[in-house]
């Protein structure tokens, strides 16, 4: 599989993960780098979610929709960024669904040992619906 195959499917996994509830295996995804607002780590990206995503029998009720993906890979350096387009569509009890985020992400790839891992995620919001029940917000 190519650089660019990899990372695309690197990103569209990232979506399977959180959708599903996979938090775990999710959060160890940047085990070597930072995701959105955590600190750097798996830990620290499992922890943040246990702290503010709300979920339903083990299920965030989300569908997340990455479009617009442009990935530019140096293989010289073992280097890559991306950069995407975010929908995140929820349904949860007394809640029907809608769009409830749109925003951009904003990746940063290294190559280490052959392998393509992640090294920062940046969520950025453009546009935020009722997240009141998918996020609790910071007092």
């Amino acid at each position: 599989m190519s650089s660019l195959e990899t990372l695309t499917a690197m990103i569209y996994r990232y979506c399977e993960l959180f959708d599903t509830g996979d938090f775990d295996e999710f959060a160890r995804q940047f085990e070597h780098g930072r995701w959105h607002r955590a600190e750097p780590g798996a830990q620290a990206t499992r922890q943040w979610i246990a702290d503010h995503v709300i979920t339903y029998e083990a299920s965030p009720r989300t569908k997340h929709s990455t479009t617009n993906l442009v990935v530019e890979v140096d293989e010289d350096a073992g280097t890559a960024t991306a950069q995407s387009y975010v929908t995140v569509l929820q349904a949860a009890p007394d809640f029907p669904l809608q769009a409830v985020f749109a925003g951009r992400y904003r990746d940063r790839f290294e190559r280490v040992d052959g392998q393509w891992r992640w090294r920062e995620r940046a969520v950025i919001s453009d546009l935020i619906g009722d997240i009141s029940h998918h996020v609790r917000r910071r007092a």
